[in-house]
């Protein structure tokens, strides 16, 4: 059998940038810092990564901006599903008029 897939943990944006910084410091490796604080080392990479692009140093969205995109995208949906039901209401009341 295969490893147990493992519970999906989330992190506070203080933590996150304490591990970075840890890497940063260049004294461990990213992969050392990672299983000193049992993590993946994706996810350590992936938050170093974020964090050089928060910073200006790095091209990409930044934090912000990915929580704003989430966000604009959350209400585009709940938007469009709105006007699907104001079609369809729409639609049934031409029908009872006539």
């Amino acid at each position: 059998m295969g490893k147990k897939p493992r519970p999906r943990r989330s992190f506070t944006p203080e933590v996150k940038a304490e591990i970075v910084e840890l890497c940063r410091r260049g004294d461990r490796s990213v992969g050392q810092v990672a299983k000193e604080f049992d993590l993946t080392e994706t996810a350590v990479r992936l938050w170093v990564s974020q964090a050089k692009v928060d910073a200006g140093k790095r091209d990409g969205l930044t934090s912000s901006e990915r929580e704003e995109l989430a966000t604009l995208r959350r209400e585009n949906r709940r938007l469009r599903e709105d006007v699907e039901i104001l079609k369809r209401a729409t639609a049934f009341f031409v029908k009872e008029t006539r």
